[in-house]
């Protein structure tokens, strides 16, 4: 019986696809199912030496990782969580770069029943408290002195979970509310995530994959990880600080022949002006996060000879628009997100809820559970149903494809001790796609020096990425009748004063 997964075109996708038939790429059914099995231990009995993982490293270094060995060393830490303490239902916080000690801790937890936890590496002790607040973990793994703990233990384990049980809390990198609250996926979502897996990355039998996002992330982890691990398919991993070269080196030496990326990866490559050093095996190219700039979109063609496939959606909601990469009787729009999943039902819809016709903006909200699910971003339809994006709805800001809380980066600022009132938002660059802007209310005179502390101080207590590019000091804050920061007006004298 052909699998949905054989197929490659769009008239195809939507004449046979049926979330009953995702089911049929797993060992797994409704009752009983682990992602752990479904991503490792199946392959590693049937082929475990081949490569599951090629770790590509920023300094250089490379580390390869056979299904084998990360069947072994997750089985080993699974039993060595039990002599931790950590039981089922339990979070597993883990705080690693893509390495052996990463896919091992991140498997190991999901095959003993507890929860797998991933966090950015780069995020400072405000960043992780907040995180560990929330999901409150029996451990944290942040080194890999673990890997000599569990040598001792048996290399097999046998997963025991239900389709419904939790296995991840998914943080995205800042959030649509104003304090970090985990997305809580069962093992399950292995299935749904199929559908993005197809046509959003356009996965296929022999595809070389390679995802350059931290797995921290959603779109590192369950597209650039587990959806091509369930696959059996040979992935690349970035670990460290990203540098475009080593990426397209790294896509000529392993022939790599599918990328799905962050459109700021994508333009990164192509202003370090190398890319023209290297010879591409791409097949298939994808992104997500934010927009791609034309200029960009036009070198993902010239240089891999494919067009860059959008993949729309939230780590709440899922993927709902894609480009069906590979499909050749689907034509990608420049600027489009691109049409719904197969199955899904997405519409524009006006302040009162009606759908807005093609050409006018509107709220972009996804059908689901019988009701709509407001995605917060703005956008529109053209003629032939293809969909635009048309800008956040709420103070999300969105750089380089991470997403950030402007709450969280204003509560880092107020811990400088000179800073009274402080805003943040999204503006427009270049490079990035919007970059974060602090209006800051302060005891002294605003200069570069005050600037760098504030700046210093985001980044040591937040992230590495979640600061302030751009300071501004202001005697004053707009506020809303509440008393609160307006945002919204600080966008609209931002952009009057740019235009």
């Amino acid at each position: 019986m052909t699998r949905l997964i054989d197929f490659t075109s769009y008239a195809d996708a939507q004449r046979h696809f049926s979330p009953a038939r995702l089911w049929e790429l797993f060992d797994g059914d409704r009752e009983k199912l682990n992602i752990a099995h479904e991503c490792i231990d199946r392959h590693a009995a049937g082929a475990g030496d081949r490569v599951a993982v090629i770790v590509v490293g920023a300094a250089g270094g490379e580390e390869l990782l056979t299904y084998r060995r990360i069947s072994e060393d997750s089985a080993r830490v699974a039993h060595w969580l039990a002599t931790r303490g950590v039981a089922a239902g339990d979070r597993v916080a883990i705080k690693l770069e893509p390495s052996r000690a990463f896919y091992a801790a991140v498997f190991g937890a999901i095959k003993a029943g507890a929860i797998a936890v991933p966090l950015f590496t780069l995020f400072g002790p405000d960043g992780v408290k907040l995180r560990l607040d929330d999901c409150s973990p029996r451990l944290l793994v942040d080194d890999d002195s673990f890997l000599s703990q569990i040598e001792a233990f048996p290399p097999t384990f046998a997963p025991d979970t239900r389709a419904d049980q939790l296995a991840i809390f998914q943080y995205t990198s800042g959030t649509t509310r104003e304090r970090p609250e985990a997305v809580k996926h069962t093992h399950r979502a292995i299935v749904t995530l199929m559908v993005a897996a197809l046509y959003g990355t356009g996965l296929k039998p022999g595809d070389r994959f390679i995802c350059p996002s931290s797995p921290a992330w959603g779109h590192g982890l369950w597209h650039g990880t587990l959806a091509p691990l369930a696959l059996g398919l040979t992935i690349g991993a970035y670990a460290g600080k990203f540098n475009a070269e080593r990426l397209l080196q790294a896509l000529q030496d392993h022939r790599f022949t599918n990328i799905s990326a962050a459109a700021t990866h994508y333009r990164m490559m192509r202003v370090s002006g190398a890319a023209s050093r290297y010879r591409y095996f791409i097949e298939k190219a994808s992104f997500t996060g934010e927009p791609i700039d034309s200029e960009t979109a036009a070198f993902v063609q010239s240089t891999f000879g494919r067009p860059a496939c959008s993949m729309y959606g939230t780590t709440e909601i899922g993927v709902v628009l894609v480009s069906y990469p590979g499909a050749e009787d689907f034509t990608v729009k420049p600027g489009s997100l691109g049409k719904p999943i197969p199955g899904g039902r997405i519409e524009i819809q006006d302040a009162e809820g009606r759908p807005c016709p093609p050409g006018v903006t509107g709220e972009m909200k996804v059908w689901r559970r019988d009701r709509w699910i407001a995605t917060k971003d703005l956008g529109r339809t053209d003629d032939e149903g293809y969909f635009y994006h048309g800008g956040r709805a709420d103070d999300v800001i969105i750089s380089a494809g991470w997403t950030m809380s402007a709450v969280e980066i204003e509560d880092a600022i107020l811990k400088h001790p000179d800073v009274r009132e402080a805003g943040a938002i999204g503006v427009p660059d270049a490079l990035r796609g919007q970059v974060v802007k602090a209006f800051v209310v302060a005891n002294r005179a605003g200069d570069g020096a005050f600037a760098r502390e504030i700046q210093d101080l985001v980044r040591q207590r937040l992230s590495q990425h979640e600061y302030p590019r751009l300071v501004e000091f202001v005697a004053e804050l707009p506020k809303t009748p509440a008393g609160k920061v307006n945002r919204k007006m600080l966008r609209t004298k931002e952009q009057a004063h740019v235009g």
